[in-house]
C-alpha cells in the first residue's frame, strides 16, 4: 500500500523487550526506525528498550536513566571468579541484575546442576553497592541458574546457615536439605538503611507444584532425581523460615522466583516484590511518553498466552489501550494465545518469521526478517488509517 507521505507526522514509540538469542530491544527500535522513515518519510521516532525483570532489565534502565556501570569481581553460580557489573543511577540507586552474576548463561550446558549452583555472586553485587553508598537497591531476578532459596545471596550479605551438627553451609541447592539453623547476627547492618525492590515476572510460591523447584528446576538442568531432592530441601528451608523467622514464604506471591531468591530478598534484605514490567515502565516514565505518542510498537522473541501474564508486550498493550493510544505488536514469532492481545487493545499483531521457518534459521535471519516485517507494518492499512486520522484531526 502506498502511504501518502504528506499526510502528517506520526509520533512513534518503540518499546520492545529483547528477542532472546537474536536482537535486542534497542536493535529492534533501530530497525523499526529505519523502516518507518523509509515508508512514511517524515515521522518522529523514539526507542525505549524495556524489560520485565529478567535479563536486559539493568541495561534498559541504566541506559534510559543515563546511569553508569560499576564493574565488580564476584563469583559465578559455580563459585568461580567472574567480572560482573551493576548500574548506578542518581548516585545512590543501584540496579542489580541477578543474571549478571548468577545467571544460567554463565554455566556451560554440561555443568548445569541446581544442586551445586549458588546465588552468592548476586549477594556480592548487592553488598558492594551498599558499601559504595547506594541506599536504593533494585534487583532484577530473572534468568538465574540457581535453586538455592537465595541462601548463597544471603550468605554474601552476612547471614549464616548451619546444619544439625553446627557446621556452616555454603548455600547451594543441596544445602537446603541440610539447613537446621539460621544466624542473622552477622547480617550486613547497611541493609537496615536500604530500600530493596525486587523485580520479577512470576508469582510462584516457594514450594509445591507451582513452586520454584518443580516449575523452573528442569530449565536449569535439574534431573528428576534432583527435583525430588531440591523440593524436599526447599520444604525444609520453608519450614525453618516459618518457625525461626516467622515468615510463611508460601503465602508470598513471587517467593519462588529465581529458585527462591524472591523469598530470600524479602526475608533477609527487607525487600518488596514488584511486578517487573509494570515497575520498569514506571521507572522509565512510560505513561508520560504515551501522552506524546500516536502509535506504540512493542515486541519480543515469542508472543503467546504468557505475554499477557506480566510480560512486557501485554503490559505495554494494556497501558496504551487504557490511554487511547493505538498499539502494534511485532514479535519474532507467535504462539498459542497470542491473538488474545487483540482483545486487550492491540490493533496489529504479526510475526517476523514465517511459522514454518526452523528456529535456527529464524535466529540467524532475525534482523532480515524483522526489518521486512517492520516495513510491512508501516505500509499496512492499520498505519495508513492512523495517518489519515491524524491528518483529519480525528480520534484514533
Amino acid at each position: 500500500m502506498a502511504v501518502n507521505k504528506t499526510a502528517g507526522e506520526l509520533r512513534l514509540l518503540f518499546a520492545c523487550d529483547d528477542f532472546k538469542e537474536s536482537i535486542t530491544g534497542a536493535r529492534a527500535g533501530e530497525l523499526l526506525t529505519a523502516a518507518a522513515h523509509r515508508v512514511l518519510g517524515q515521522c518522529v521516532c523514539r526507542t525505549l528498550p524495556v524489560a520485565d525483570g529478567g535479563e536486559g532489565t539493568a541495561a534498559a534502565l541504566v541506559n534510559a536513566l543515563q546511569g553508569e556501570w560499576v564493574s565488580v569481581p564476584v563469583h559465578d553460580p559455580l563459585m568461580e571468579p567472574v567480572q560482573a557489573r551493576y548500574g548506578r543511577v542518581n548516585g545512590n540507586h543501584a540496579i542489580v541484575e541477578m543474571a549478571a552474576a548468577s545467571g544460567l548463561a554463565l554455566v556451560p550446558n554440561g555443568r548445569r546442576d541446581p544442586l551445586v549452583t549458588t546465588s552468592y555472586g548476586t549477594g556480592e553485587l548487592i553488598r558492594h553497592a551498599l558499601h559504595q553508598g547506594c541506599r536504593q537497591i533494585t534487583v532484577a531476578i530473572g534468568g538465574s541458574a540457581t535453586n538455592d532459596g537465595g541462601m548463597g545471596c544471603a550468605r554474601a550479605l552476612g547471614v549464616r546457615f548451619y546444619d544439625s551438627a553446627g557446621r556452616p553451609l555454603a548455600g547451594c541447592g543441596q544445602d537446603l536439605a541440610r539447613v537446621a539453623r539460621i544466624d542473622l547476627s552477622g547480617r550486613d547492618p547497611l541493609l537496615n538503611e536500604a530500600a530493596v525492590t525486587v523485580l520479577c515476572d512470576v508469582t510462584n510460591p516457594l514450594c509445591g507444584e507451582r513452586g520454584a523447584t518443580r516449575v523452573f528446576g528442569p530449565q536449569k538442568g535439574a534431573s528428576e532425581k534432583a527435583i525430588v531432592l531440591l523440593e524436599q530441601g526447599m520444604c525444609r528451608y520453608r519450614d525453618l523460615l516459618r518457625t525461626q523467622l516467622h515468615v510463611d514464604c508460601d503465602a508470598i506471591p513471587g517467593a519462588g522466583a529465581a529458585g527462591g531468591m524472591g523469598a530470600a530478598l524479602v526475608v533477609f534484605a527487607g525487600g518488596r516484590l514488584r511486578q517487573g514490567a509494570e515497575t520498569v515502565l514506571d521507572m522509565l516514565r512510560f505513561d508520560q511518553l504515551l501522552a506524546q505518542t500516536d502509535l506504540v510498537v512493542t515486541g519480543e522473541g515469542r508472543t503467546d498466552a504468557q505475554s499477557l501474564m506480566g510480560k512486557v508486550v501485554g503490559t505495554v498493550v494494556r497501558r496504551a489501550a487504557a490511554r487511547g493510544v493505538p498499539a502494534a505488536v511485532l514479535s519474532g514469532s507467535l504462539g498459542p494465545g497470542a491473538r488474545r492481545l487483540l482483545a486487550c487493545g492491540a490493533g496489529y499483531l504479526a510475526a517476523a518469521s514465517p511459522a514454518d521457518m526452523p528456529l535456527a534459521e529464524a535466529l540467524a535471519r532475525a534482523e532480515e526478517t524483522y526489518a521486512a516485517a517492520a516495513h510491512a507494518l508501516f505500509d499496512s492499512s492499520f498505519v495508513h488509517n492512523l495517518l489519515m486520522a491524524k491528518k483529519c484531526d480525528l480520534p484514533f
